[in-house]
């Protein structure tokens, strides 16, 4: 059975998903990238809340930079909440480009992984 990207991507996601696992004490930053715009939120998996979310809607820029900016929103959020330290959930993507820009915009932020 031939699979699509889309399909592939959710294996690999489910797949660090048994592995990654967000508590009260250090919540999942999790992350979702569209073709237009990126996504993250933090979760805590014990209690299944949304802690903090931000996104590149609305943002001027290239992708890249949205992304750095979002890592950067993400993490004043976490510090309104009181969150210090997360588990990076990369989604199934590859850490490489936005996906990397938004955690090293997180990690300038304040947010330790």
């Amino acid at each position: 059975m031939k699979r699509n990207s889309q399909q592939s991507r959710l294996r690999i996601h489910l797949r660090v998903r048994k592995k990654v696992n967000g508590t009260s004490e250090r919540p999942r930053l999790n992350v979702f990238r569209s073709n237009k715009a990126i996504y993250c939120q933090i979760v805590d998996d014990t209690k299944g809340h949304t802690l903090a979310a931000a996104s590149s809607v609305g943002l001027k820029g290239n992708k890249t930079e949205q992304a750095a900016a979002v890592g950067k929103m993400i993490a004043e959020k976490a510090k309104d909440a009181g969150i210090a330290t997360v588990v990076f959930d990369r989604g199934g993507y590859l850490y490489h480009g936005r996906v990397k820009a938004l955690a090293d915009g997180a990690r300038e932020g304040g947010l330790q992984f």
